[in-house]
Parts: structure tokens; sequence; C-alpha cells
């Protein structure tokens, strides 16, 4: 009995399932990431402190304000005047007000009280204790009215 050859083909595989699952996957991690740490700005060293805790609970109106140095590519200072980072923008000390009260603002406009908003302030080791003060006392004016704040501090590991 003679056989005739069937013609073999190579059976080709349909990727449109496997680039959706990936596209899934990505949307998925993307969606499930902690954007805390996208208000964290590498340009800021927080102190180390054995008291230093992380909060028990997220706090539900609360503010980021990252207070450091404009360091360049090998972490050196490039000027001794320390600044406020919003993402791309910097401005010194005595440059945010206006963006404190643009803050205040918004939470005034929303409804929310304003102690019932907590002001994070992440503010470099280097930064003197008084400039912190400052910038406390600045988000306590009149216009601007805060009352509650936290400052980020790293854990000191216990020898």
């Amino acid at each position: 009995m003679k056989f005739k050859p069937a013609n073999v083909s190579v059976p080709e595989i349909d990727m449109t399932p496997m680039i959706d699952i990936v596209f899934q996957l990505i949307t998925f991690f993307m969606v499930i990431t902690n954007f805390d740490q996208n208000e964290a700005d590498e340009r800021v060293t927080l102190p180390r402190d054995q008291l230093a805790k992380p909060p028990m609970a997220v706090r539900k109106n609360s503010f980021m304000l990252n207070f450091g140095y404009d360091i360049d590519s090998t972490g050196k200072r490039k000027s001794e005047i320390p600044y406020l980072f919003f993402g791309d923008e910097k401005a010194t000390l005595e440059q945010v007000r206006p963006r404190l009260q643009q803050e205040s603002q918004f939470y005034k406009t929303i409804g929310t009280k304003y102690e019932d908003v907590t002001v994070e302030i992440r503010a470099d080791a280097r930064v003197p204790a008084g400039m912190v003060q400052e910038l406390i006392q600045m988000c306590q004016e009149d216009k601007i009215q805060f009352q509650r704040f936290a400052l980020k501090a790293t854990q000191k590991a216990e020898p």
C-alpha cells in the first residue's frame, strides 16, 4: 500500500493573546505600585533616628514637602542654599509661600478642614533645624493655616 505524502506545513502561532496578557500584566503592576515613593526625592537624604517609625495608618489628607539641596550626578551639592522640590521645580524658602497658599486654597475648596490636613516634611539631614522651623511657621501663617505636621526620618538600626 502506497501512502501519499501529506502536505506538511509549519503551524503558525497567534501571538495576539500573548501580547494582550503582557499588557494586562504591565497595567496591573502599574496600578498596584506604591505611589508614596513617587513623592520621595533622591535629592533629600533623611536623618537617622532610633525613634523614627512609619505611621500606623495611611494619612488621608496630606501633602509632601521635600526640603534638600540641589546635587550633581556625583552627589555633591551644587550650592549651599536648600530648596523645596516640587518635581522638576525648585524654590527657596522665601519663594515657597505662594505654593503653600495654593495648597491651602485647594483644601479649602474641597471642603477639608485645615486641622485634618497633615503637612509631611522630608528635610535633608544637612538642612539646618532653624530653616525647618521657619517652614513650619510659614505653614501656620494666616493665609495658609495648616496645623498638623509630620517630619520624616529613617529608622536607625540598633547595634
